[in-house]
């Protein structure tokens, strides 16, 4: 409940602040992830095709080893990102796939590290400061064990200038 409140409070207001500008493939994005994990997104380009994207999410894997409770954790992510624009033409904004790499800490009891490999797709509205995203992401986690698990969510970001 509380997800989809805070989801229709974030659309709502980007929808607001849209004004008219070409699809978003520089500055600064800041907006939701929904899935695993769920939380904060950003987004920083370095070029037009390379990017940083970030998350300050939750986590509702059970990372805590000594007893049997999942209240989930908090989980910090980055990753460098490689944009592809010209594999998927679209008539109006841009929709690149994108591969990249990156690493994640989990905040848990029992910390753990991991690194990820995300892989997804992002349409940058022609029109609109915003762009919504959908990503599969494998991750080989590092400590305090090796385990290897799957990731991914839908997001929407908004894009300041």
């Amino acid at each position: 409940m509380k997800k989809s409140i805070l989801f229709t409070m974030v659309l709502g207001l980007m929808m607001i602040l849209a004004k008219p500008i070409t699809a978003q493939d520089h500055g600064f994005g800041l907006g939701i992830i929904l899935g695993e994990p769920t939380g904060l997104s950003a987004k920083a380009w370095t070029s037009s095709d390379n990017a940083f994207d970030f998350a300050l999410a939750w986590s509702f894997q059970n990372y805590h080893h000594n007893d049997n409770h999942n209240d989930g954790s908090l989980l910090l992510q980055a990753d460098y990102v490689w944009h592809f624009f010209n594999l998927m033409p679209v008539s109006s904004g841009k929709l690149p796939l994108y591969i990249g790499i990156g690493g994640r800490v989990v905040l848990a009891d029992d910390p753990s590290f991991g690194v990820r490999i995300p892989i997804g797709i992002n349409y940058l509205f022609a029109d609109a400061p915003i762009d919504v995203f959908l990503e599969l992401v494998p991750i080989l986690d590092l400590s305090p064990a090796t385990d290897f698990g799957v990731g991914g969510g839908l997001g929407i970001r908004y894009w300041f200038n």
